[in-house]
């Protein structure tokens, strides 16, 4: 088995990201390896758009500046307790980006959170999580950071 030199960590940058990362540092120090950190954007679709609504460019636009402005905080406040961590935000199919960017980055490992759902809302919407973990090449580490 090779070493782990790369972490990537999807992240959804709400509430409970710091908790992940956090995590992530604590076992990137472990093992001295990389942390790489991914946030995908979604773009709305015009099936999405309401009369009266700003134009769909303009609210994507929007979103990944957010996003983007939203990890360079949390990269800057990260490199305080650990040096090795950069962060990406990407626009596309969530999943599917997830899965490109840690077989493009070399990942040893990815580290992603769960949500936990269950029920109804597992059914309708599925787990990022569950199906990264599925298609990634690597191993993958889930934690619930709720808890």
């Amino acid at each position: 088995m090779e070493d782990i030199t790369k972490i990537v960590v999807p992240v959804d940058l709400e509430k409970h990201t710091k908790k992940v990362v956090d995590f992530a540092i604590y076992m990137g120090g472990k093992i001295d390896a990389h942390i790489s950190l991914i946030h995908v954007t979604e773009f709305y679709s015009p099936g999405d758009m309401m009369l009266g609504s700003p134009s769909l460019e303009t609210l994507n636009n929007e979103r990944v500046q957010r996003a983007e402005e939203t990890m360079n905080n949390l990269i800057e406040d990260s490199r305080k307790a650990y040096k090795k961590i950069s962060g990406t935000v990407m626009k596309g199919e969530i999943v599917e980006t997830i899965v490109r960017f840690a077989a493009d980055e070399k990942a040893g490992l990815v580290i992603i959170g769960t949500h936990g759902a269950k029920g109804l809302e597992k059914i309708l919407l599925g787990s990022v999580a569950e199906r990264v973990l599925k298609r990634v090449h690597c191993p993958t580490l889930t934690m619930n950071p709720y808890k």
